[in-house]
């Protein structure tokens, strides 16, 4: 008998469930001819603001302009450092490189993926060997950005007891974390900037690029707008240097459709993971992950660790059991071709090289049925015996 495929990832059961809302909402869009801006993305913000309990919403292009407008905001530039994470999307990379900065990193936690509070701390007392050897001074990191990797919070707190210490902003890449908590509240509840994404996988995805900047600030709110859109408060006056970054209507309307499921949605992820988490835990040189306290994971991603070097081992196996699987990320920052000019070397963050030498991610999305679930334990179970 033929086993049954599982992809790591179907957009089309969720599509299909919404067809006839998201039909009605890109209609309206349409027939409104108001696709830049608009009435939708001032809805969707200002829902979406609700939603997360903040004050502002800021709709841009994409979650990488997220991050890269809201440096732009805190005026990061050429001759600043960035601080960040090495395991994580390229995007945080590339924003900071887009405004001009230098990057610098600090090593992982080994069970939540995540900034390690402690290794920031180390770097920015002057304690790594890493800057030493770079030449670069903590005086010279003009912004943090703690990454909530796979959709589990960073110790939101301990960052933020880092940043009132050191007088350094925080810039949370929050793409992942849709619909995740910290402690009782939302991940995107703050006084400082928090980055999301709307690709199309992510928990609350549109039907292309989309991203928002949430912030408490009210000044943060206003320079955001000012530079999403060329630095213009009205037509044809330019106050700053500014970006054409702007949610347009039509994905607006489709998240709007959206949001209102996705606590259903991310109820279903937890669903999947805790159902995963006894027989995974069971199973020979497998580590499921683990949820760190205070946090409400959203589970992105479900990323387990294979030990022993036998990771593509176990992708292979669940290939030939027609189950997807995906490495997320193989090659941490600090190692990529593109930073080459920076001076790291392998060694520079052995955690987060262990990492992405182990990692590997399940299917978890929401319409992931229980058989469809359970071929994936089967696999595992079965996985080197």
């Amino acid at each position: 008998m033929t086993e049954t495929a599982v992809p790591l990832l179907d957009l089309t059961r969720q599509i299909a469930a919404l067809e006839s809302e998201l039909s009605a909402a890109t209609a309206r869009v349409i027939k409104s001819a108001r696709f830049i801006l608009g009435p939708e993305v001032a809805d969707f913000e200002k829902a979406v603001a609700q939603y997360l309990g903040a004050h502002h919403a800021v709709g841009v292009a994409s979650g990488t302009d997220a991050l890269g407008v809201a440096l732009r905001a805190l005026d990061v530039g050429p001759g600043d450092v960035v601080l960040t994470s090495p395991f994580t999307f390229f995007a945080t990379a590339s924003a900071a490189r887009g405004v001009g900065a230098r990057l610098i990193f600090a090593d992982i936690d080994p069970q939540t993926f995540n900034l390690d509070p402690a290794a920031v701390r180390e770097v920015l007392e002057g304690r790594s060997p890493v800057c030493e050897r770079l030449s670069i001074r903590p005086d010279q990191i003009k912004a943090i950005i703690p990454v909530h990797l796979y959709g589990q919070p960073v110790d939101v707190e301990a960052f933020e007891a880092i940043s009132q210490d050191f007088s350094i902003p925080l810039v949370e890449d929050a793409a992942q974390a849709m619909g995740a908590t910290f402690g009782k509240r939302h991940i995107g509840n703050s006084d400082h900037l928090v980055c999301f994404s709307f690709f199309p996988s992510k928990n609350l995805g549109a039907f292309g690029d989309g991203g928002l900047i949430t912030t408490n600030n009210e000044d943060h709110a206003a320079r955001l707008r000012l530079l999403r859109a060329h630095g213009s408060p009205r037509k044809y006056h330019h106050d700053v240097l500014g970006t054409n970054s702007r949610l347009d209507g039509l994905q607006a309307a489709i998240l709007g459709v959206k949001l209102p499921h996705l606590d259903t949605w991310v109820q279903a992820r937890r669903a999947h993971a805790a159902a995963y988490q006894a027989p995974f835990a069971s199973a020979p040189g497998i580590t499921p992950p683990l949820v760190a306290n205070n946090c409400f994971h959203c589970y992105h991603q479900y990323t387990v660790r294979v030990a022993d070097g036998r990771r593509d081992a176990l992708g292979a196996h669940l290939t030939a059991h027609r189950i997807g699987s995906a490495i997320y990320y193989p090659i941490p920052l600090h190692l990529q071709a593109a930073l080459a000019d920076h001076g790291f070397v392998g060694g520079d963050y052995p955690i987060s090289e262990g990492a992405a030498a182990e990692v590997l991610s399940l299917p978890i999305f929401p319409e992931l049925t229980p058989a469809e679930r359970d071929h994936v334990i089967g696999a595992i179970q079965t996985f080197d015996r």
